[in-house]
């Protein structure tokens, strides 16, 4: 009997008719392994998964596997998206096993939830260079049922490998950025912009230390490793030509093949890393790239009533991967006239763009620039760019009548909290007022549904985790500064006071990922994986909370934290960016109480302005604003171009 029918998560339910015993995560499940002595057979994945779909197809309809599963083992569904803390805790263990990690992830674990053998994809029979799924369950039963001393003493000693060690504390000093800058540069692709090498993920907490890095230094090498790592992503097919926002991440070093889906959190990032780089560089590229992510979550990620919604699938089916968002010279000639077509085809169509599975079919990307068209065709550069912009509104409008890969509507408090602090970052930038209104309708909203009790929510009937936590408060100080409102400050007070209550790690500092055990685990982590981390994120706000509260205590944490994980970041390079902004932060952070209305001309300047680690805060309307660079404060300034002058100059 499959048991997943009924279960709130849409990926769960997309399983509900498989033949498979499907239990979703219960107790149940594995007091019925315990009594029937079977191993446990776990399946993490969510729905916007290409290869979750794909072994979907391939091996959970299978007869032959399903078979072998229901006789052999107690079969487990989970969705990473709803339960990020169980997922994280396997993740780690099948890495540790040595066999990768990703989705999806299929784990095998004793009666006491234990892993002792795991992978992440499995074809059905031997391919890929990876053994088929149905040798691999075979081989599993048979040491589970022959070797169980060696399964109990693996599987104790791999969850003691997890079991996070002691960190050292170690002294800060200011040196530390410049190294950190140093180490994130010698990563830099030169050619392709970002970092490293293929697989390409955006790493937003980096780029964001480097725009704030530039913003203090007016560095040309920092400055040129922004701009090209922001301008490739946007010219690449990771960005979505026709639709805006972006694609997970790029399968190649050129940034021309991504992964399909289309995440909240990704794009919730990536805003503010395109929002700031326009405000810092004044380049109306990045701000038309902020725009276009804008209007995909408007589009297709927001639902009318308030909220954000969690994904877009990469595919309407496993068979034909990215086929909604692929185009064949076919489609092309159909669509476009021989002008539009002949313009169109150099700027966007490429071979480069060439899908494994079907060359016929191309990721659109930026392979000549709109100048370089012109001057090969003998057109003007103006002309041309109208023709590309009438071309695109053509291929969308074609694009919007096939199939929409699936939609994943839930609510999560992190992604909405994430989403609600970036629309609102960006409403300061660009005064759209959808933005701001958007954000307080989905912030009442979601403090409505997700909190209740004095208790907070990742999804309904799920207990909220740390990043739960630090992207709604930081979404409640977003709109405290922007409305002047103070029961936004006040709830978001209370709710650090809350989280420190329950994630503070008492013993080191620092925030634990959940309040309570979790497979007899608390972790607590400072990697961008490969999004900030929410540690980072909670220092960086206990940090802006001292300065717009008073409040001592968060600042030693903040201190407390930033000295436990230094050593952790140092060794963890590029993959720790936000942590040295936090770190930034406490060396460089500026308050601004504006002793005047949001909407005075005076407000409006110190808003408008992206300047690194600023907290705004409100005060008697006196006409002035009063700059305080740490704890030091200066002369109160009146007039907005004296004011601009100052926040432009922070360097």
């Amino acid at each position: 009997m499959n048991r997943l029918s009924a279960e709130r998560s849409a990926y769960l339910r997309h399983s509900a008719n498989q033949k498979i015993d499907w239990y979703p995560w219960s107790e149940e499940a594995f007091q019925r392994a315990k009594e029937e002595d079977k191993p446990i057979f776990l399946s993490t994945g969510a729905i916007w998964c290409h290869w979750c779909h794909v072994m979907a197809k391939e091996c959970f309809e299978d007869e032959e596997v399903t078979g072998i599963l229901n006789e052999n083992f107690i079969s487990i569904k989970l969705d990473r998206d709803e339960r990020p803390d169980i997922d994280r805790r396997y993740q780690q263990a099948v890495a540790a096993m040595g066999s990768g990690s990703g989705w999806p992830l299929s784990v095998f674990l004793t009666s006491d939830k234990k892993p002792f053998f795991g992978g992440t994809y499995f074809p059905p029979i031997d391919s890929y260079g990876r053994p088929g799924f149905k040798k691999v369950l075979r081989a599993v039963a048979d040491f589970y049922g022959s070797k169980r001393k060696d399964v109990d003493e693996y599987s104790e000693k791999l969850i003691n490998l997890l079991r996070p060690k002691p960190l050292l504390s170690k002294e800060l000093n200011e040196s530390l950025i410049n190294e950190a800058i140093k180490n994130i540069l010698s990563e830099f692709d030169p050619q392709n912009g970002g970092f490293g090498t293929a697989p390409k993920f955006p790493m937003a907490g980096a780029m964001e230390f480097l725009i704030n890095r530039f913003f203090f230094t007016n560095s040309e090498p920092i400055g040129h490793a922004i701009k090209k790592t922001l301008e490739s992503m946007a010219k690449g097919g990771v960005y979505d030509q026709l639709g805006g926002g972006f694609h997970r991440y790029s399968t190649d070093a050129q940034w021309i093949i991504p992964h399909f889906e289309k995440m909240a959190d990704d794009n919730a990032w990536l805003l503010r890393n395109y929002i700031y780089a326009y405000s810092v560089f004044g380049d109306e590229y990045f701000r038309e790239v902020a725009e276009g992510i804008i209007g995909f979550l408007k589009n297709v990620l927001s639902d009318y009533r308030g909220g954000f919604y969690a994904s877009q699938d990469a595919d309407v089916t496993p068979e034909d991967e990215g086929g909604y968002f692929t185009w064949t010279d076919e489609d092309f000639r159909r669509v476009l006239d021989e002008e539009e077509y002949r313009v169109l085809t150099l700027h966007l169509f490429n071979g480069n763009g060439a899908m494994h599975h079907d060359e016929s079919r191309k990721v659109l990307f930026i392979a000549v620039e709109a100048e370089v068209v012109a001057d090969k065709m003998g057109l003007d550069v103006t002309r041309v760019i109208g023709i590309i912009k009438r071309g695109k509104e053509k291929l969308l409008k074609e694009r919007n009548k096939r199939e929409t890969p699936f939609i994943d509507t839930t609510l999560y408090m992190s992604l909405n909290g994430l989403l609600i602090a970036s629309y609102l970052k960006a409403y300061r930038i660009l005064k759209e007022e959808y933005l701001k209104d958007f954000s307080l309708k989905s912030l009442e909203r979601l403090l409505k549904s997700h909190f209740i009790g004095n208790e907070l929510f990742h999804s309904e009937g799920i207990s909220a985790v740390l990043d739960d936590y630090v992207y709604l408060i930081d979404a409640l100080i977003a709109a405290y500064e922007v409305t002047a409102d103070s029961s936004y400050l006040d709830r978001a007070d209370g709710l650090m006071e809350l989280c420190i209550k329950k994630f503070r790690d008492k013993d080191e500092g620092g925030f634990f990922d959940t309040d309570k055990e979790v497979l007899g685990l608390r972790l607590k982590a400072i990697e961008d994986i490969p999004h900030p981390s929410a540690n980072s994120t909670g220092i960086l706000l206990l940090l802006k909370l001292y300065y717009l509260t008073g409040k001592e205590i968060y600042h030693q944490y903040a201190e407390e934290a930033l000295k436990v994980f230094l050593k952790n970041a140092e060794d963890t390079g590029i993959h720790a960016g936000y942590y040295f902004c936090a770190a930034d932060a406490y060396f460089n952070s500026i308050k601004l109480t504006l002793e005047t209305t949001p909407a005075s001309e005076l407000a409006e300047t110190a808003l408008s302005l992206y300047v690194p680690y600023s907290g705004i805060a409100y005060g008697e309307d006196n006409g002035r604003v009063i700059p305080c660079l740490k704890d030091i404060c200066g002369e109160a300034i009146r007039s907005p171009d004296k004011l601009k002058d100052f926040l432009r100059h922070r360097s």
